[in-house]
């Protein structure tokens, strides 16, 4: 790819990290572009669909989460490398208004070019809550599907009540509470 066009691409993808931040996943295409400083037709040479630029944006993301939660796995104890990785994971979601929606459609979707990043971030999750699980600390009724389910409903409450959003620390102890295996 010519320097330009690697320019191009590079400015495309910092503003859109930007717009999307403020406006949320459906942000407007044009809005995009002409923040950028590139016409339409540029945009689309990169990015031919909105999923192009959401994969960019957001695969990379997701890739950087598995990477986080091996990460964590090998440097953290069982329950503190799951909080802490279920707190990048609500963060970053709640960040980009609209993502928890979108990563559900994605998961569900086979055929989405996030798919497989996606597929791989839950299941780093999931390996993570296995191995809070096997230590005692989280209950043992609770699955992959569930801390997913449960941690993007948290993400995406700020985009139905912004108010409720502003109390995103205190939802987010009160669901680790209840992830506690009453065991202990």
């Amino acid at each position: 790819m010519r320097a330009d066009a690697q320019r191009n691409r590079a400015r495309i993808l910092d503003v859109a990290r930007t717009v999307i931040e403020e406006q949320g996943t459906q942000a407007s295409l044009r809005d995009i572009a002409r923040r950028a400083e590139v016409g339409m037709g540029t945009l689309y040479r990169h990015f031919a669909t909105r999923e192009e630029l959401l994969e960019a944006l957001l695969g990379g993301r997701f890739d950087r989460l598995a990477a986080h939660a091996a990460a964590l796995e090998a440097s953290h104890p069982p329950a503190e490398a799951l909080t802490e990785w279920l707190r990048a994971f609500a963060e970053g979601a709640a960040t980009y208004r609209g993502l928890a929606a979108s990563m559900i459609a994605t998961l569900e979707d086979g055929r989405s070019s996030l798919h497989a990043s996606c597929v791989a971030m839950r299941d780093a999750g999931g390996r993570l809550l296995a191995r809070a699980q096997q230590a005692g600390r989280i209950r043992p009724d609770v699955d992959g599907t569930d801390l997913f389910a449960l941690f993007s409903a948290l993400a995406s409450i700020a985009d139905v009540a912004p108010s409720i959003g502003l109390r995103h620390e205190h939802l987010f102890d009160v669901v680790m509470e209840g992830l506690v295996s009453r065991a202990r």
